[in-house]
């Protein structure tokens, strides 16, 4: 009789533990068909760059983007993970802690944490490390991105040449017509901020993420990017950058949504990217 009760239990949670992950997310293509996750895995190995497009507080996609970095790491041999989690001028740090030159704790002392990052970023790098993945550390530093939003691009002519080195070659192209870019103006309408300015400083962040990745693709690596959403969704932001450069390039975009039912993608969200994630709106977060 006890051994049925435990049996009973132990069903009943495994049953609940099943339903749970299966409708903790849900992936559609651009077109809102459902694929399974192993079927997007395997079409991302096909690509030679992916930008896993997130919301940085959202536990899930974390979570899912190191199990494709997993997925990944077993069917290639030249992957690279970056993210515009870490700013360039920390890649020294990065590689140091990588080779075993210095310790965690001297490493995590010595870099600009994101305040989540022993949560949601952390996992990844330590997958990465123990993997012998590289790591680039993509995003512009944050204080020269903030001279952008006061100064314009301009600004940046006034850096010295050591400083230059942590953001894409200057002079930087903005195409102020792409709507995300355009949405955004719209979205700070009223704003006492100057809005070419702050597109301008938004842009250097693209430009900076997609210039850092260059040298990696032009040496036939395979990247996967962690970024935000609104840095690669519509294949703008740095995707767009990307192009300029390698308008040939096989990429991959990733969407995370947040809706109230996870089973079908809402029209908003159509066409966004390649694959969307689709979490609830009730999921778990980081902060």
């Amino acid at each position: 009789m006890i051994k049925f009760c435990i049996s009973f239990l132990l069903g009943i949670f495994l049953s609940f533990s099943v339903d749970a992950q299966t409708a903790a997310f849900k992936v559609f293509d651009k077109e809102g068909r459902e694929v399974r996750f192993e079927a997007m895995s395997q079409i991302a190995s096909q690509h030679q760059l992916v930008f896993f497009g997130e919301l940085h507080n959202n536990s899930i996609a974390h979570w899912l983007q190191l199990r494709l970095l997993k997925a990944l790491e077993a069917s290639k041999d030249k992957l690279v993970l970056a993210g515009e989690f870490f700013e360039r001028d920390d890649q020294l740090n990065i590689n140091e802690w990588f080779a075993d030159r210095i310790t965690e704790r001297n490493f995590e002392a010595e870099v600009k944490l994101w305040n989540n990052y022993k949560t949601d970023y952390k996992p990844l790098m330590l997958f990465a490390k123990s993997k012998g993945i590289p790591f680039i550390a993509s995003n512009v530093p944050r204080k020269y991105a903030s001279l952008v939003s006061r100064e314009g691009l301009s600004g940046l002519e006034t850096l010295s040449d050591e400083a230059k080195t942590y953001i894409a070659a200057l002079p930087v192209t903005v195409d102020k017509e792409l709507p995300g870019y355009k949405g955004m103006a719209e979205m700070m309408h009223g704003s006492p901020m100057n809005m070419d300015y702050m597109i301008e400083a938004q842009a250097i962040k693209d430009a900076t993420m997609a210039y850092s990745l260059f040298k990696a693709l032009e040496n036939g690596k395979t990247i996967l990017h962690i970024n935000g959403s609104y840095h690669s969704n519509n294949y703008e932001g740095i995707v767009w950058y990307i192009l300029q450069r390698f308008p040939e390039m096989a990429l991959m975009t990733i969407n995370t949504v947040e809706q109230e039912n996870v089973h079908e993608l809402e029209e908003k969200h159509l066409g966004t990217a390649d694959y969307i994630m689709v979490t609830p709106l009730d999921g778990p977060k980081s902060y």
